[in-house]
Protein backbone atom coordinates (compact mmCIF):
# COMPACT_ATOMS: atom_id res chain seq x y z
CA UNK A 1 0.00 0.00 0.00
CA UNK A 2 1.44 3.35 -1.03
CA UNK A 3 1.66 6.10 1.55
CA UNK A 4 0.45 9.62 0.79
CA UNK A 5 2.22 12.37 2.71
CA UNK A 6 0.70 15.64 3.88
CA UNK A 7 1.56 18.18 6.58
CA UNK A 8 -1.92 18.20 8.16
CA UNK A 9 -4.72 15.64 7.94
CA UNK A 10 -8.15 16.88 9.03
CA UNK A 11 -10.89 14.38 9.85
CA UNK A 12 -14.38 15.86 9.57
CA UNK A 13 -15.94 18.50 7.33
CA UNK A 14 -18.10 20.35 9.81
CA UNK A 15 -17.46 23.96 10.73
CA UNK A 16 -14.30 23.19 12.72
CA UNK A 17 -12.77 20.97 10.04
CA UNK A 18 -13.57 23.19 7.08
CA UNK A 19 -12.52 26.37 8.91
CA UNK A 20 -9.25 24.69 9.89
CA UNK A 21 -8.66 23.81 6.24
CA UNK A 22 -9.26 27.42 5.19
CA UNK A 23 -7.08 28.96 7.89
CA UNK A 24 -4.23 26.49 7.34
CA UNK A 25 -4.31 26.64 3.55
CA UNK A 26 -4.33 30.44 3.70
CA UNK A 27 -1.02 30.18 5.55
CA UNK A 28 0.42 27.92 2.90
CA UNK A 29 0.10 24.68 4.86
CA UNK A 30 -0.69 21.54 2.87
CA UNK A 31 -4.01 20.07 3.98
CA UNK A 32 -5.94 16.88 3.30
CA UNK A 33 -9.47 16.82 4.73
CA UNK A 34 -11.57 13.64 4.75
CA UNK A 35 -15.28 13.35 5.52
CA UNK A 36 -17.34 10.16 5.66
CA UNK A 37 -20.50 11.85 4.39
CA UNK A 38 -21.04 12.71 0.74
CA UNK A 39 -21.25 16.46 1.26
CA UNK A 40 -21.72 19.31 3.69
CA UNK A 41 -24.69 19.66 6.03
CA UNK A 42 -28.15 20.42 4.64
CA UNK A 43 -29.46 21.37 8.10
CA UNK A 44 -29.13 24.92 9.50
CA UNK A 45 -28.04 23.72 12.95
CA UNK A 46 -25.50 26.32 14.13
CA UNK A 47 -27.06 29.60 12.97
CA UNK A 48 -25.40 32.98 13.40
CA UNK A 49 -21.87 34.28 13.77
CA UNK A 50 -20.87 36.60 16.59
CA UNK A 51 -18.49 39.50 16.07
CA UNK A 52 -15.41 37.58 17.17
CA UNK A 53 -16.20 34.80 14.70
CA UNK A 54 -16.71 37.35 11.93
CA UNK A 55 -13.31 38.85 12.75
CA UNK A 56 -11.70 35.42 12.43
CA UNK A 57 -13.55 34.71 9.19
CA UNK A 58 -12.30 38.10 8.02
CA UNK A 59 -8.73 37.04 8.79
CA UNK A 60 -9.43 33.98 6.63
CA UNK A 61 -10.80 36.01 3.72
CA UNK A 62 -14.31 34.57 4.10
CA UNK A 63 -16.34 37.14 6.04
CA UNK A 64 -17.19 39.26 3.00
CA UNK A 65 -19.41 36.48 1.68
CA UNK A 66 -21.21 35.72 4.94
CA UNK A 67 -24.69 37.31 5.08
CA UNK A 68 -24.92 39.92 7.81
CA UNK A 69 -27.56 42.11 9.31
CA UNK A 70 -27.82 45.80 10.09
CA UNK A 71 -27.99 47.57 13.45
CA UNK A 72 -31.38 46.06 14.31
CA UNK A 73 -30.06 42.56 13.67
CA UNK A 74 -28.87 42.25 17.23
CA UNK A 75 -32.53 42.30 18.33
CA UNK A 76 -33.00 38.55 18.21
CA UNK A 77 -36.19 37.40 19.91
CA UNK A 78 -36.88 34.28 21.95
CA UNK A 79 -40.58 33.55 22.37
CA UNK A 80 -41.95 30.89 24.76
CA UNK A 81 -45.54 29.91 23.99
CA UNK A 82 -48.08 27.08 23.84
CA UNK A 83 -48.04 27.07 20.04
CA UNK A 84 -46.88 29.24 17.18
CA UNK A 85 -50.33 30.82 17.00
CA UNK A 86 -50.95 31.05 20.75
CA UNK A 87 -50.10 33.83 23.22
CA UNK A 88 -46.58 34.05 24.58
CA UNK A 89 -45.76 32.94 28.10
CA UNK A 90 -42.58 34.97 27.93
CA UNK A 91 -40.57 36.94 25.37
CA UNK A 92 -36.96 38.05 25.37
CA UNK A 93 -35.44 40.50 22.92
CA UNK A 94 -31.67 40.71 22.80
CA UNK A 95 -29.77 43.99 22.78
CA UNK A 96 -32.64 46.48 22.52
CA UNK A 97 -30.75 49.30 24.23
CA UNK A 98 -27.50 48.03 25.73
CA UNK A 99 -24.88 49.85 23.73
CA UNK A 100 -23.58 50.08 20.20
CA UNK A 101 -21.83 46.89 19.12
CA UNK A 102 -20.02 49.01 16.53
CA UNK A 103 -17.74 50.32 19.27
CA UNK A 104 -16.66 46.75 20.01
CA UNK A 105 -15.65 45.60 16.55
CA UNK A 106 -15.74 46.63 12.90
CA UNK A 107 -17.34 43.26 12.19
CA UNK A 108 -21.08 42.82 12.04
CA UNK A 109 -23.16 39.87 13.11
CA UNK A 110 -23.38 37.00 10.63
CA UNK A 111 -26.68 35.27 9.93
CA UNK A 112 -25.51 32.19 8.04
CA UNK A 113 -26.74 28.76 9.01
CA UNK A 114 -24.33 25.86 9.06
CA UNK A 115 -25.83 24.67 5.77
CA UNK A 116 -24.79 28.01 4.22
CA UNK A 117 -21.41 28.51 5.89
CA UNK A 118 -20.03 25.03 5.29
CA UNK A 119 -20.27 25.19 1.46
CA UNK A 120 -18.67 28.65 1.58
CA UNK A 121 -15.78 27.37 3.67
CA UNK A 122 -15.45 24.34 1.41
CA UNK A 123 -15.15 26.52 -1.68
CA UNK A 124 -12.54 28.76 -0.07
CA UNK A 125 -10.52 25.80 1.18
CA UNK A 126 -10.42 24.22 -2.27
CA UNK A 127 -9.57 27.55 -3.91
CA UNK A 128 -6.66 27.95 -1.49
CA UNK A 129 -5.29 24.54 -2.46
CA UNK A 130 -6.59 22.23 0.27
CA UNK A 131 -7.57 18.72 -0.82
CA UNK A 132 -11.04 17.66 0.33
CA UNK A 133 -12.29 14.09 -0.01
CA UNK A 134 -15.87 13.28 0.86
CA UNK A 135 -17.28 9.74 1.09
CA UNK A 136 -14.01 8.85 2.81
CA UNK A 137 -13.82 7.43 6.32
CA UNK A 138 -11.01 7.04 8.78
CA UNK A 139 -10.37 3.36 9.49
CA UNK A 140 -7.49 3.65 11.94
CA UNK A 141 -4.98 6.12 13.28
CA UNK A 142 -1.62 5.67 14.98
CA UNK A 143 1.01 8.20 15.97
CA UNK A 144 4.65 8.24 16.93
CA UNK A 145 7.17 10.93 17.77
CA UNK A 146 7.49 12.01 14.14
CA UNK A 147 3.94 11.97 12.82
CA UNK A 148 0.55 10.33 12.41
CA UNK A 149 -0.35 7.37 10.19
CA UNK A 150 -3.98 7.05 9.13
CA UNK A 151 -5.74 4.40 7.07
CA UNK A 152 -8.63 5.70 4.97
CA UNK A 153 -11.38 3.97 3.01
CA UNK A 154 -13.44 5.64 0.27
CA UNK A 155 -16.99 4.83 -0.90
CA UNK A 156 -15.68 2.28 -3.40
CA UNK A 157 -13.95 0.35 -0.63
CA UNK A 158 -10.50 1.43 -1.75
CA UNK A 159 -8.06 1.67 1.16
CA UNK A 160 -5.11 4.03 1.31
CA UNK A 161 -2.59 5.13 3.91
CA UNK A 162 -1.74 8.74 4.78
CA UNK A 163 1.24 9.96 6.74
CA UNK A 164 0.80 13.42 8.28
CA UNK A 165 2.85 15.60 10.56
CA UNK A 166 -0.29 16.44 12.54
CA UNK A 167 -3.94 15.40 12.62
CA UNK A 168 -6.90 17.64 13.45
CA UNK A 169 -9.79 15.57 14.79
CA UNK A 170 -12.95 17.50 13.90
CA UNK A 171 -15.14 14.42 13.61
CA UNK A 172 -17.96 15.47 15.90
CA UNK A 173 -19.56 14.61 19.21
CA UNK A 174 -19.00 10.87 18.76
CA UNK A 175 -15.42 11.40 17.59
CA UNK A 176 -13.80 8.12 16.66
CA UNK A 177 -10.38 9.72 16.90
CA UNK A 178 -11.01 10.92 20.45
CA UNK A 179 -12.24 7.49 21.47
CA UNK A 180 -9.27 5.77 19.80
CA UNK A 181 -6.93 8.01 21.80
CA UNK A 182 -8.71 7.15 25.04
CA UNK A 183 -9.56 10.75 25.88
CA UNK A 184 -12.33 10.97 28.47
CA UNK A 185 -14.83 13.79 28.75
CA UNK A 186 -16.34 15.66 31.68
CA UNK A 187 -19.78 17.22 31.93
CA UNK A 188 -23.33 15.89 32.04
CA UNK A 189 -23.06 14.08 28.70
CA UNK A 190 -26.27 13.18 26.90
CA UNK A 191 -29.20 15.52 27.59
CA UNK A 192 -31.71 13.93 25.26
CA UNK A 193 -32.40 12.92 21.69
CA UNK A 194 -34.07 15.05 19.06
CA UNK A 195 -35.57 14.96 15.60
CA UNK A 196 -35.13 18.01 13.36
CA UNK A 197 -37.52 18.50 10.47
CA UNK A 198 -36.90 20.93 7.62
CA UNK A 199 -40.11 21.77 5.80
CA UNK A 200 -41.67 24.27 3.44
CA UNK A 201 -45.01 25.86 4.27
CA UNK A 202 -46.73 29.20 3.85
CA UNK A 203 -46.78 30.66 7.35
CA UNK A 204 -46.74 34.30 6.30
CA UNK A 205 -49.49 35.12 8.79
CA UNK A 206 -47.40 33.77 11.68
CA UNK A 207 -43.75 34.60 10.98
CA UNK A 208 -41.79 37.66 9.98
CA UNK A 209 -38.44 36.86 8.32
CA UNK A 210 -37.19 40.36 9.11
CA UNK A 211 -37.55 39.63 12.85
CA UNK A 212 -35.35 36.65 13.75
CA UNK A 213 -37.26 34.66 16.35
CA UNK A 214 -36.67 31.39 18.14
CA UNK A 215 -40.01 29.92 19.21
CA UNK A 216 -39.89 27.57 22.21
CA UNK A 217 -43.27 25.86 22.05
CA UNK A 218 -45.04 23.67 24.60
CA UNK A 219 -48.30 22.10 23.40
CA UNK A 220 -50.46 19.67 25.35
CA UNK A 221 -48.86 16.74 23.52
CA UNK A 222 -45.31 17.75 22.62
CA UNK A 223 -42.61 20.37 22.97
CA UNK A 224 -40.49 21.77 20.22
CA UNK A 225 -38.34 24.58 18.95
CA UNK A 226 -39.36 26.34 15.74
CA UNK A 227 -37.42 28.81 13.62
CA UNK A 228 -37.77 30.20 10.11
CA UNK A 229 -34.59 29.70 8.07
CA UNK A 230 -32.95 30.84 4.85
CA UNK A 231 -34.29 34.40 5.27
CA UNK A 232 -37.69 33.46 3.79
CA UNK A 233 -41.27 33.06 4.96
CA UNK A 234 -41.58 29.56 3.58
CA UNK A 235 -38.73 27.40 4.92
CA UNK A 236 -38.76 26.38 8.54
CA UNK A 237 -37.06 24.08 11.03
CA UNK A 238 -38.89 22.22 13.78
CA UNK A 239 -37.02 20.26 16.42
CA UNK A 240 -38.79 17.89 18.83
CA UNK A 241 -37.45 15.40 21.33
CA UNK A 242 -37.90 11.64 21.29
CA UNK A 243 -36.92 8.67 23.44
CA UNK A 244 -34.71 6.17 21.59
CA UNK A 245 -35.64 3.55 24.19
CA UNK A 246 -39.24 3.50 22.99
CA UNK A 247 -39.07 4.61 19.36
CA UNK A 248 -36.64 5.02 16.50
CA UNK A 249 -36.05 7.85 14.03
CA UNK A 250 -37.77 5.68 11.42
CA UNK A 251 -41.02 6.23 13.32
CA UNK A 252 -40.98 9.86 12.20
CA UNK A 253 -42.64 9.23 8.89
CA UNK A 254 -43.72 12.00 6.55
CA UNK A 255 -47.29 11.80 7.85
CA UNK A 256 -46.20 11.94 11.46
CA UNK A 257 -43.92 14.91 10.80
CA UNK A 258 -46.80 16.73 9.13
CA UNK A 259 -49.03 16.07 12.13
CA UNK A 260 -46.36 17.42 14.49
CA UNK A 261 -46.01 20.57 12.40
CA UNK A 262 -49.77 21.14 12.34
CA UNK A 263 -49.96 20.68 16.10
CA UNK A 264 -47.06 22.92 17.03
CA UNK A 265 -48.13 25.67 14.64
CA UNK A 266 -51.81 25.27 15.59
CA UNK A 267 -52.61 25.09 11.86
CA UNK A 268 -54.76 21.96 11.25
CA UNK A 269 -55.26 22.73 7.57
CA UNK A 270 -51.56 23.20 6.80
CA UNK A 271 -49.94 21.04 4.09
CA UNK A 272 -46.18 21.22 4.78
CA UNK A 273 -43.66 19.78 2.37
CA UNK A 274 -41.11 17.73 4.29
CA UNK A 275 -37.63 18.25 2.89
CA UNK A 276 -35.41 16.40 5.37
CA UNK A 277 -35.56 14.66 8.75
CA UNK A 278 -32.51 14.21 10.97
CA UNK A 279 -32.04 12.59 14.38
CA UNK A 280 -29.41 14.02 16.71
CA UNK A 281 -28.31 13.88 20.32
CA UNK A 282 -28.25 16.92 22.58
CA UNK A 283 -25.20 16.71 24.79
CA UNK A 284 -22.87 18.79 26.92
CA UNK A 285 -19.34 17.57 27.47
CA UNK A 286 -15.73 18.74 27.24
CA UNK A 287 -12.74 16.55 26.43
CA UNK A 288 -10.21 16.26 29.24
CA UNK A 289 -7.44 17.01 26.75
CA UNK A 290 -7.50 18.93 23.48
CA UNK A 291 -4.02 17.77 22.48
CA UNK A 292 -2.65 14.25 22.50
CA UNK A 293 0.80 14.19 20.96
CA UNK A 294 0.38 15.11 17.31
CA UNK A 295 -3.42 15.02 17.39
CA UNK A 296 -5.53 18.09 18.16
CA UNK A 297 -9.26 17.89 18.94
CA UNK A 298 -11.48 20.67 17.58
CA UNK A 299 -15.15 21.58 17.40
CA UNK A 300 -17.64 19.03 18.75
CA UNK A 301 -14.88 16.44 19.08
CA UNK A 302 -13.37 18.70 21.75
CA UNK A 303 -16.52 20.19 23.22
CA UNK A 304 -20.22 19.70 22.53
CA UNK A 305 -23.03 21.94 23.78
CA UNK A 306 -26.77 22.28 23.30
CA UNK A 307 -27.71 24.90 20.71
CA UNK A 308 -28.89 27.54 23.22
CA UNK A 309 -26.97 30.78 22.76
CA UNK A 310 -25.44 29.77 19.44
CA UNK A 311 -22.04 29.11 21.00
CA UNK A 312 -21.26 25.74 19.40
CA UNK A 313 -20.45 26.79 15.85
CA UNK A 314 -18.76 29.99 16.96
CA UNK A 315 -16.40 28.24 19.36
CA UNK A 316 -15.66 25.62 16.68
CA UNK A 317 -14.34 28.37 14.42
CA UNK A 318 -12.41 29.82 17.37
CA UNK A 319 -10.78 26.42 17.88
CA UNK A 320 -9.90 26.25 14.19
CA UNK A 321 -8.17 29.63 14.10
CA UNK A 322 -6.20 29.03 17.28
CA UNK A 323 -4.84 25.68 16.16
CA UNK A 324 -4.24 26.85 12.58
CA UNK A 325 -1.88 29.74 13.30
CA UNK A 326 -0.01 27.67 15.86
CA UNK A 327 0.30 24.62 13.60
CA UNK A 328 1.54 26.83 10.77
CA UNK A 329 4.16 28.41 13.05
CA UNK A 330 5.38 25.02 14.25
CA UNK A 331 5.47 23.51 10.77
CA UNK A 332 7.58 26.34 9.35
CA UNK A 333 9.82 26.20 12.47
CA UNK A 334 8.94 29.74 13.49
CA UNK A 335 7.77 28.20 16.77
CA UNK A 336 8.71 25.17 18.81
CA UNK A 337 6.32 22.19 19.14
CA UNK A 338 5.49 23.19 22.73
CA UNK A 339 3.45 26.09 21.33
CA UNK A 340 0.78 23.51 20.51
CA UNK A 341 0.34 22.81 24.23
CA UNK A 342 -1.16 26.28 24.51
CA UNK A 343 -4.01 25.23 22.23
CA UNK A 344 -5.25 23.06 25.10
CA UNK A 345 -4.50 25.53 27.88
CA UNK A 346 -6.25 28.36 26.04
CA UNK A 347 -9.22 26.72 24.37
CA UNK A 348 -10.28 24.15 26.97
CA UNK A 349 -11.12 26.72 29.69
CA UNK A 350 -13.19 28.60 27.10
CA UNK A 351 -15.04 25.36 26.34
CA UNK A 352 -15.75 24.77 30.04
CA UNK A 353 -17.17 28.28 30.42
CA UNK A 354 -19.27 27.96 27.27
CA UNK A 355 -20.79 24.65 28.36
CA UNK A 356 -21.63 26.06 31.80
CA UNK A 357 -23.29 29.11 30.25
CA UNK A 358 -25.28 27.09 27.73
CA UNK A 359 -26.57 24.77 30.45
CA UNK A 360 -27.68 27.81 32.42
CA UNK A 361 -29.47 29.22 29.38
CA UNK A 362 -31.09 25.86 28.65
CA UNK A 363 -32.48 25.65 32.17
CA UNK A 364 -34.13 29.05 31.69
CA UNK A 365 -35.98 28.05 28.51
CA UNK A 366 -39.07 26.63 30.17
CA UNK A 367 -42.78 27.59 30.11
CA UNK A 368 -42.62 29.31 33.52
CA UNK A 369 -44.40 32.62 32.97
CA UNK A 370 -42.99 34.23 36.12
CA UNK A 371 -39.32 33.42 35.67
CA UNK A 372 -36.88 36.31 35.60
CA UNK A 373 -35.20 36.02 32.22
CA UNK A 374 -32.20 38.12 33.26
CA UNK A 375 -31.82 39.47 29.72
CA UNK A 376 -29.25 42.14 30.57
CA UNK A 377 -26.99 39.75 32.46
CA UNK A 378 -27.41 37.15 29.69
CA UNK A 379 -26.19 39.64 27.10
CA UNK A 380 -23.32 40.76 29.29
CA UNK A 381 -22.16 37.19 29.86
CA UNK A 382 -22.38 36.44 26.15
CA UNK A 383 -20.27 39.48 25.25
CA UNK A 384 -17.67 38.58 27.85
CA UNK A 385 -17.49 35.04 26.48
CA UNK A 386 -17.10 36.17 22.88
CA UNK A 387 -15.14 39.43 23.09
CA UNK A 388 -14.01 39.78 26.70
CA UNK A 389 -12.41 36.39 27.38
CA UNK A 390 -8.82 36.03 28.55
CA UNK A 391 -6.26 33.43 27.55
CA UNK A 392 -3.72 32.27 30.12
CA UNK A 393 -0.83 30.27 28.72
CA UNK A 394 2.86 30.46 27.92
CA UNK A 395 1.87 32.13 24.62
CA UNK A 396 0.94 35.30 26.51
CA UNK A 397 2.95 37.29 29.06
CA UNK A 398 0.49 38.21 31.79
CA UNK A 399 1.58 41.44 33.51
CA UNK A 400 -0.92 41.60 36.40
CA UNK A 401 -2.30 39.48 39.25
CA UNK A 402 -5.99 39.84 38.39
CA UNK A 403 -7.52 36.32 38.52
CA UNK A 404 -10.57 37.27 36.44
CA UNK A 405 -10.98 35.29 33.22
CA UNK A 406 -12.95 38.00 31.43
CA UNK A 407 -13.55 41.73 31.25
CA UNK A 408 -16.25 44.06 29.98
CA UNK A 409 -15.44 44.51 26.26
CA UNK A 410 -17.02 47.96 26.38
CA UNK A 411 -14.19 48.94 28.77
CA UNK A 412 -11.10 47.07 27.54
CA UNK A 413 -7.83 47.30 29.43
CA UNK A 414 -5.35 46.23 26.75
CA UNK A 415 -3.81 43.64 29.05
CA UNK A 416 -2.05 40.54 27.70
CA UNK A 417 -4.34 37.58 27.16
CA UNK A 418 -7.29 39.72 26.11
CA UNK A 419 -8.41 40.50 22.57
CA UNK A 420 -6.78 43.65 21.22
CA UNK A 421 -9.36 46.47 21.40
CA UNK A 422 -11.00 47.86 18.29
CA UNK A 423 -10.21 51.51 17.53
CA UNK A 424 -11.06 53.39 14.35
CA UNK A 425 -8.00 54.74 12.51
CA UNK A 426 -7.51 56.93 9.47
CA UNK A 427 -4.64 56.32 7.07
CA UNK A 428 -4.27 57.98 3.66
CA UNK A 429 -7.92 59.07 3.79
CA UNK A 430 -8.95 55.48 4.47
CA UNK A 431 -10.91 54.46 7.56
CA UNK A 432 -9.83 51.18 9.09
CA UNK A 433 -9.84 49.42 12.43
CA UNK A 434 -6.98 48.19 14.52
CA UNK A 435 -8.59 44.76 13.95
CA UNK A 436 -7.81 45.16 10.24
CA UNK A 437 -4.10 45.21 11.11
CA UNK A 438 -4.19 41.68 12.52
CA UNK A 439 -4.78 38.19 11.21
CA UNK A 440 -1.58 37.24 9.45
CA UNK A 441 1.65 37.82 11.38
CA UNK A 442 2.63 39.16 14.76
CA UNK A 443 2.03 42.91 14.97
CA UNK A 444 3.80 45.45 17.17
CA UNK A 445 1.67 48.52 17.94
CA UNK A 446 3.57 51.50 19.29
CA UNK A 447 2.87 54.96 20.55
CA UNK A 448 4.03 58.07 18.68
CA UNK A 449 7.58 57.89 20.15
CA UNK A 450 8.42 54.63 18.40
CA UNK A 451 12.08 55.11 17.41
CA UNK A 452 13.56 52.32 19.58
CA UNK A 453 10.76 49.94 18.64
CA UNK A 454 11.37 50.15 14.90
CA UNK A 455 14.95 49.02 15.49
CA UNK A 456 13.89 46.35 17.98
CA UNK A 457 11.34 44.89 15.57
CA UNK A 458 13.78 44.82 12.67
CA UNK A 459 16.38 43.06 14.81
CA UNK A 460 13.88 40.48 16.09
CA UNK A 461 12.73 39.76 12.55
CA UNK A 462 16.29 39.20 11.39
CA UNK A 463 17.35 37.04 14.34
CA UNK A 464 14.23 34.89 14.61
CA UNK A 465 13.20 34.70 10.97
CA UNK A 466 9.79 35.87 12.11
CA UNK A 467 7.51 38.17 10.11
CA UNK A 468 6.72 41.08 12.41
CA UNK A 469 4.85 44.18 11.28
CA UNK A 470 5.11 47.45 13.19
CA UNK A 471 2.41 50.12 13.22
CA UNK A 472 2.73 53.47 14.95
CA UNK A 473 -0.54 55.03 16.12
CA UNK A 474 0.30 58.73 16.08
CA UNK A 475 -2.61 60.63 14.53
CA UNK A 476 -5.28 62.36 16.63
CA UNK A 477 -7.82 61.55 17.89
CA UNK A 478 -7.00 57.84 17.54
CA UNK A 479 -3.69 58.35 19.34
CA UNK A 480 -5.31 59.29 22.64
CA UNK A 481 -7.88 56.52 22.45
CA UNK A 482 -5.19 54.01 21.53
CA UNK A 483 -2.93 54.89 24.47
CA UNK A 484 -5.90 54.76 26.85
CA UNK A 485 -7.45 51.51 25.64
CA UNK A 486 -4.13 49.73 25.29
CA UNK A 487 -2.72 51.00 28.59
CA UNK A 488 0.39 52.61 27.09
CA UNK A 489 2.41 55.80 27.29
CA UNK A 490 3.75 57.47 24.16
CA UNK A 491 6.88 55.30 24.37
CA UNK A 492 5.15 51.98 25.04
CA UNK A 493 4.36 49.04 22.78
CA UNK A 494 1.90 46.15 22.50
CA UNK A 495 2.62 42.84 20.77
CA UNK A 496 -0.44 41.28 19.12
CA UNK A 497 -0.59 37.65 18.00
CA UNK A 498 -1.89 36.53 14.59
CA UNK A 499 -5.28 35.83 16.21
CA UNK A 500 -5.66 39.39 17.49
CA UNK A 501 -4.86 38.47 21.10
CA UNK A 502 -2.46 40.69 23.03
CA UNK A 503 0.65 38.63 23.72
CA UNK A 504 2.64 41.20 25.68
CA UNK A 505 2.88 44.90 26.40
CA UNK A 506 5.15 47.39 28.04
CA UNK A 507 3.59 50.73 29.04
CA UNK A 508 6.90 52.51 28.42
CA UNK A 509 10.28 51.79 26.85
CA UNK A 510 12.35 49.20 28.78
CA UNK A 511 16.08 49.65 29.28
CA UNK A 512 16.91 47.38 26.33
CA UNK A 513 13.88 47.21 24.01
CA UNK A 514 15.66 45.05 21.43
CA UNK A 515 16.58 42.34 23.91
CA UNK A 516 13.22 42.57 25.66
CA UNK A 517 11.26 42.07 22.45
CA UNK A 518 13.54 39.26 21.29
CA UNK A 519 13.25 37.39 24.60
CA UNK A 520 9.49 37.91 24.70
CA UNK A 521 8.97 36.43 21.24
CA UNK A 522 11.29 33.54 22.04
CA UNK A 523 9.25 32.66 25.12
CA UNK A 524 5.86 33.06 23.46
CA UNK A 525 6.86 30.89 20.50
CA UNK A 526 8.47 28.19 22.67
CA UNK A 527 11.76 28.60 20.82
Amino acid sequence: METERVPVLIVGAGLAGLASAVFLARRGVGVLLVERHSGTSVFPRAVGQNQRTMELLGFGGVAGEVPTVGPDAAKFRVRVAGSLRGPAFREEVSDPDTGDRGVLSPAGLGTAGQHELEPLLRRHAETLGATLRFDTELVSVDQDDDGVTAVLRDHDGRVRRVRADYLVAADGNRSGVREALGVDRHGPGSLGHNISIIFDADLADLVDPTQPTLHVLHTAHTAGVFVTVDHTRDRHLLTVDYDPATESPAAFTTDRCRDLIRSITDSPGLHPRIRAVRPWEMAAAVADRFRVGRVLLAGDAAKVTPPSGGFGGNTAIGDAYDLAWKLAAVLDTTAGPALLDTYDTERRPIADRVVAEVLRLLAARGPDTTADSGQTSDRHRALELTLGFRYRSTAVRIDDTDPADSEDPYHPTGRPGFRAPHIWLHHNDEKLSTIDLFGRDFVLLTGPDNHPWATAAATATARLGLPLTTHTIDTPPARTEFLTRYGLTTTGATLVRPDGIIAWRTPGTPEDPTRTLHDTLTTILAR
